[in-house]
């Protein structure tokens, strides 16, 4: 299991404690080591996918150490500890957290010079000795549940939609990601074909090199594999080779099973992914507020 970034500090500072110089990866290696994480652990992404966990949990040590005046910086990724940092593990402390940093002169200061910057960040310090993740974890996390409610949102509209109105989502949706040569041209035949199986073809790029069967259903249960079967038949019959079958519901295993081992090419396209595709392309979705993450740049300061 990965260490919550607080159970890090300790370890963390005694790794320096030899007051030698340490790289940030040799730490990390080190601290991964000692906590016994398996591979896959190592490789564990924050929720945004920038980098691994254990990686950003030690990362953030490292700044709550050197607010404490702790350890310091050396040069670009390496550290050392203090004298405050051998004072403290001589003392033979049994832990390291948020809450003993907080005793400490040095990151009162810190957090003194913090709250003049932003006075909402003294009501943020009463939670920060319970939380387990680091902030750009909390946020990352936060994000994910935003994106899942949407998600679930976004699904539950589409369904009470009618099912021209569907037709129209899948063309605007399909030329945002890059099918189709406008709005105009692929909506003069799209919800048009009523080649059986098939409810319409948009160009598969803006020349019209070839050509993408559609099948598009507003559906509530799973999708039974015949109907892919029947969609694949019309592909057949029009001799063409690729299609997408869209559907608010879901799939079963054998459909994917299916178009797995046929020659022609079908995307299926469930309700969940149709919801992702969206909000990924904004179709049907408005932007309501902007975040941005900064890190120092320390290619900038390298002499």
């Amino acid at each position: 299991m990965i260490p919550d970034f607080q159970t890090i500090m300790l370890p963390f500072l005694e790794i320096l404690g030899d007051g030698q110089e340490h790289e940030l990866q040799g730490i990390v290696k080190k601290i991964s080591d000692r906590f016994n994480l398996t591979e896959e652990e190592r490789r564990t992404l924050v929720p945004s996918g920038g980098q691994e966990v254990i990686v950003g949990r030690v990362g953030w040590v490292r700044t709550y150490l050197k607010s404490a005046n702790l350890i310091i910086t050396v040069r670009r990724a390496v550290f050392k500890i203090t004298q405050d940092g051998l004072d403290l593990l001589a003392n033979k402390p049994s832990k390291i957290d948020v809450k003993f940093l907080q005793t400490l002169p040095a990151f009162q200061e810190w957090k003194a010079s913090q709250r003049k910057k932003d006075k909402q960040v003294e009501n943020i310090e009463i939670e920060e000795t319970e939380i387990t993740q680091t902030p750009e974890e909390l946020i990352g996390y936060s994000i994910s549940k935003i994106r899942e409610e949407l998600i679930s949102e976004l699904i539950d509209k589409i369904k009470s939609c009618s099912p021209r109105f569907f037709e129209k989502l899948v063309i605007d949706l399909l030329i945002k990601i890059g099918y189709g040569g406008s709005l105009k041209e692929a909506g003069s035949i799209v919800g048009k074909s009523g080649d059986g199986g098939i409810d319409g073809i948009i160009k598969e790029d803006k020349l019209g090199l070839d050509k993408i069967y559609v099948q598009a259903k507003r559906w509530e249960n799973i999708v039974p594999i015949s109907q892919i079967r029947d969609f694949a038949g019309s592909l057949l019959q029009q001799k063409a080779k690729k299609g997408i079958f869209i559907t608010t519901s879901d799939y079963p295993k054998s459909a994917y099973d299916f178009v797995n081992n046929i020659e022609h090419r079908i995307v299926l396209i469930n309700g969940r992914e149709l919801a992702e595709y969206m909000i990924d392309y904004s179709v049907g979705i408005q932007l309501k507020k902007t975040y941005e993450i900064k890190r120092i740049d320390f290619d900038y300061f390298e002499e």
